[in-house]
C-alpha cells in the first residue's frame, strides 16, 4: 500500500466527470487500499479518486466508525435537507463553509470485487457520500454555495497562493507518501 498525494484545486483532474470502472482486479484492489490509508494518513471522511489524481468513479470514507469504499456509485437522495453544516475539502486546503445537504440517502453500487453494494445513510454519512459522489461529477463543495459565503470562498481561492500551499503540504507529507510502485516519496506512480 502506498500513501498518494492529494490533488489541489486548480487541478484539471477535479473539474472532469470520472469513468465508470469497468475492469476489476489487482489494480483496482490497490487503488482502493492506498485510498484507505491515504484518507486515514490525512484524518479525512471520504476521499475520491480524481482527489489522487485518477479519474476514475470510486471514492473511500470513514464516518463515525463506519467505513467502506463505493464504486460506480448512483445516489438516491431525499427531498428535504439537513441542517447546514461547515464542510471542508482535501483538495481546498483551509476554507470551510457551510453546505446544504439532503437530510438521507441510498447510494448503490458495487465494492472492488464487483459485489452489489447498498448503503442507507442520514446526517454527516448522507453529507459524506453527496461530498464524495460530487468530486466524481467534477463538483467541489464550493459550487454548491450561495449568497456571501460563495462570494467570499471565491475571492479567498482567488487570493490564495494554492501553489505555495501545495509545495509545503508535499513537503511535509515526502517522507510518508508512497507510489504504486511502492518507494516512499518517489515522484513516479500512481496520484503523482
Amino acid at each position: 500500500m502506498a500513501i498518494l498525494n492529494i490533488r489541489i484545486i486548480g487541478d484539471p483532474v477535479l473539474r472532469t466527470v470520472a469513468d465508470p470502472v469497468t475492469d476489476f482486479g489487482p489494480e483496482l484492489e490497490k487503488l482502493v487500499a492506498d485510498m484507505m490509508e491515504t484518507m486515514e494518513d490525512v484524518e479525512g471522511a471520504g476521499l475520491a479518486a480524481p482527489q489522487v489524481g485518477v479519474s476514475l468513479r470510486v471514492f473511500t470514507y470513514r464516518i463515525d466508525g463506519t467505513e467502506g469504499h463505493i464504486i460506480n456509485p448512483v445516489l438516491e437522495n431525499s427531498t428535504d435537507f439537513q441542517a447546514d453544516v461547515v464542510e471542508g475539502c482535501l483538495s481546498i486546503p483551509g476554507l470551510g463553509f457551510p453546505v446544504q445537504r439532503f437530510r438521507s440517502t441510498r447510494i448503490t453500487g458495487v465494492d472492488m470485487h464487483g459485489v452489489p453494494v447498498s448503503v442507507a445513510a442520514q446526517d454527516m454519512l448522507a453529507r459524506c457520500f453527496q461530498h464524495e459522489n460530487d468530486h466524481l461529477d467534477g463538483v467541489l463543495y464550493t459550487d454548491r454555495l450561495t449568497g456571501e459565503d460563495r462570494k467570499t470562498a471565491l475571492r479567498v481561492i482567488r487570493n490564495a497562493t494554492y501553489d505555495s500551499i501545495a509545495e509545503e503540504t508535499t513537503a511535509k507529507r515526502a517522507k510518508t507518501v508512497g507510489t504504486s510502485f511502492g518507494g516512499a516519496g518517489s515522484s513516479f506512480g500512481l496520484g503523482q
